[in-house]
């Protein structure tokens, strides 16, 4: 029997997220992006939030509206600034918000290892730069890495194209992205989806995030200019 549950609504799928949690939050700008768990989690209410994401926000929607409602105290992202991420840049030069910068691709993998139960991994990454201070340092085979260590969330709020009775879940092309890796590295995993199929019906070849991972399931109507924005 599957332990995934599936709430009626968004509200009901993120309730229980206390203030002061680490939230991972997938997405890649907009592709990807659970707007309806995070619409939810602003009326939620929680605060004090950390929010592990790629970026710090776009526009007015998404990860920007909860920064916008002061709900967060630490962004840890790999791009916290572009054209349209003008709510965070206020905040963070008004001293409303703190930042914890993270190359990409360490981003991925120290979320793969909290999945993994890694302890720590060493990267060359960011040697020599400021990203790079007060981080142990290795010397193998004459080169220089950082020691890194995992990151890990209490909750993640990710989007999905599917799901099936019990939890397993599929993407759809480019919001494929830091969803799965999260989905392995948060004690409960909550994913939106636009439909929820039999058990049995999927192609298990197709399943990229197995149920296993995945603590509630909420379907959603589709946005379509956010469906369009994911493909």
């Amino acid at each position: 029997m599957s332990r995934t549950q599936f709430p009626s609504t968004p509200l009901e799928a993120v309730a229980g997220i206390p203030d002061g949690a680490t939230v991972l939050v997938g997405g890649f700008g907009l592709a990807g992006m659970p707007f309806a768990l995070i619409d939810a989690l602003i009326e939620h209410g929680a605060r004090d939030l950390t929010i592990v994401s790629n970026n710090a926000g776009n526009g007015e929607v998404g990860l920007a509206a909860l920064l916008r409602a002061g709900r967060a105290r630490k962004v840890i992202c790999s791009f916290p600034r572009q054209s349209d991420s003008f709510v965070f840049d206020e905040l963070y030069r008004a001293g409303k918000i703190e930042l914890d910068v993270v190359p990409q691709g360490n981003l991925a993998e120290r979320m793969r290892a909290a999945g993994a139960g890694i302890g720590a991994f060493y990267c060359p990454t960011a040697v020599g730069t400021p990203l790079a201070d007060g981080k142990e340092s290795r010397v193998i085979d004459g080169r220089t890495y950082l020691l890194e260590y995992p990151i890990r969330g209490d909750f993640a709020l990710i989007a999905a194209s599917c799901a099936d009775e019990l939890g397993n879940l599929v993407y759809r092309r480019t919001a494929r992205n830091f969803g799965p890796v999260m989905a392995t590295a948060a004690g409960t995993v909550i994913a939106q989806v636009s439909d929820i199929v039999p058990a049995g019906s999927m192609d298990p070849e197709a399943v990229v995030t197995p149920g296993i991972y995945v603590d509630r399931v909420v379907r959603v109507a589709s946005h379509s200019r956010l469906d369009e924005v994911a493909r």
